[in-house]
C-alpha cells in the first residue's frame, strides 16, 4: 500500500475512533493524551507569565481556528470576512504559517507562487480574493512584512488560534456544526487541540452547519458552480450525473454529502489533508468528469485536464455579526512592541 493510501487510512481509522460513540480510546492514547495535555498547560503558563515572548504589531489582528484536528471551515470564513471588511471599509491582508508549502518566510505570496513554496490553504485564499497574503513559519514575521507594505489596516490569521507568539484582538473559533468535538479529548485519544474551556476565551464561535447553539454564530456554506480549471470561465450546472469526487481536506465526507445533496452521483476518492498529488493519483481509467475542492485544484493546475473541474465554496455570515466585529476593529488602539 502507498504511504499516501497509509495516511488516508491512518486519517479516516482516527476520526472514526474521535466521533464514534461507541468507540472507546486505548488506555495508552488516554495517557499520551495526559501528556499532552500537561505539555500544553505549560506552554501556556509560560506566554502568561512572559518567559516566552509574545510579538505585537500596530495592526488589529483577527485570528481565525478551530478546537479540533482537520477542516471545520476555516478558509470559506476567512474568504467571507475579506468579503465582509472590505465592504465596510477595511483592507484586510491574510497571514498564515504555509502548512504544507516549502517557505519558512516571510514571504508575500504573488499571483505566480506555487502552492508547493506557499500552501494549499493560503494559495487558495489568494487566488479567491486577491487580498494581500504572508506566510512564515513565524506569523508575526509575516504580520510585520505586511504591515510594512502599508498595503493593509487589518490582519486575518488564518489557523492562528493555538499561535500565541503573536497577539491579537479577536479570536474567532469555527465548529463543526455535525461532528461538534467528538469524544471532547485530547490529542491523540481524541481531536481536540486543547481543553474545552478554551471554548470560554474567544471572542465569537463560529458554528459550520448544523444548528447553531444560542451563544454560537450560524454560518452556512453553499457551493457554486463548478468550473473547469484549465478555463475557469467555463462552468458546469449542478444536473443529475455521474462524477469522480475528490477531496484531500480535513473531512472529505463533508464534500461528498455535499454534492449527494446536489444531485450528483459520486465514486468518492478520499485523500489525506493537504495531500501532494500526482498525476497517477487522478488516472481514473473512464472519461467521467473529476470534481474536486478547490483546496485540491490549486496544488493540480500543472497537469490538468479538461474535464476536471473545481468546486468553489462560499460561507455566509449573519450580517449583524459581521456588523458587531466591525465595531469592535473600530474600538482597538494598540502600540507594536
Amino acid at each position: 500500500m502507498a504511504l499516501t493510501d497509509l495516511k488516508a487510512r491512518w486519517a479516516r481509522d482516527l476520526n472514526a475512533l474521535w466521533y464514534d460513540p461507541s468507540r472507546r480510546p486505548h488506555g495508552v492514547l488516554r495517557v499520551l493524551s495526559g501528556l499532552y495535555g500537561s505539555l500544553m498547560s505549560l506552554r501556556t503558563e509560560l506566554y502568561r507569565l512572559g518567559w516566552i515572548r509574545r510579538h505585537c504589531v500596530s495592526l488589529p489582528v483577527i485570528v481565525v481556528g478551530n478546537l479540533t484536528v482537520g477542516g471545520t471551515g476555516k478558509t470559506p470564513l476567512t474568504l467571507a470576512l475579506i468579503d465582509a471588511l472590505r465592504q465596510r471599509g477595511w483592507r484586510p491582508g491574510v497571514i498564515s504559517r504555509g502548512y504544507g508549502g516549502s517557505a519558512r518566510g516571510p514571504l508575500r505570496v504573488q499571483a505566480d507562487t506555487p502552492a508547493s513554496v506557499c500552501g494549499d490553504e493560503p494559495k487558495l485564499i489568494a487566488e479567491r480574493s486577491a487580498a494581500p497574503l504572508a506566510v512564515a513559519r513565524r506569523r508575526h514575521e509575516a504580520a510585520r512584512l505586511l504591515q510594512a507594505s502599508a498595503d493593509v489596516d487589518v490582519l486575518i490569521a488564518d489557523d492562528g488560534l493555538q499561535h500565541l507568539a503573536l497577539e491579537r484582538d479577536i479570536e474567532l473559533l469555527v465548529i463543526d456544526g455535525q461532528r461538534r468535538f467528538g469524544n471532547q479529548l485530547l490529542l491523540p485519544a481524541g481531536p481536540l487541540r486543547e481543553p474545552p474551556a478554551r471554548l470560554r476565551q474567544v471572542d465569537w464561535r463560529i458554528c459550520n452547519g448544523g444548528d447553531a447553539q444560542n451563544d454560537e454564530v450560524a454560518m452556512t456554506l453553499r457551493l457554486g458552480e463548478p468550473r473547469a480549471l484549465l478555463d475557469p470561465q467555463r462552468r458546469v450546472a449542478y444536473a443529475r450525473q455521474r462524477v469522480h469526487a475528490v477531496a484531500g481536506i480535513g473531512d472529505p465526507s463533508r464534500f461528498f454529502a455535499s454534492l449527494h445533496r446536489m444531485g450528483i452521483e459520486i465514486i468518492a476518492h478520499p485523500f489525506a489533508d493537504h495531500h501532494v498529488y500526482q498525476p497517477d493519483d487522478l488516472e481514473f481509467a473512464d472519461d467521467l468528469p473529476v470534481w474536486m475542492t478547490e483546496k485540491d485544484a490549486v496544488k493540480c493546475m500543472a497537469f490538468a485536464q479538461a474535464h476536471w473541474y473545481a468546486v468553489p465554496v462560499d460561507a455566509e455570515l449573519p450580517v449583524h455579526f459581521v456588523d458587531q466585529l466591525d465595531q469592535r476593529l473600530r474600538s482597538l488602539k494598540r502600540d507594536p512592541d
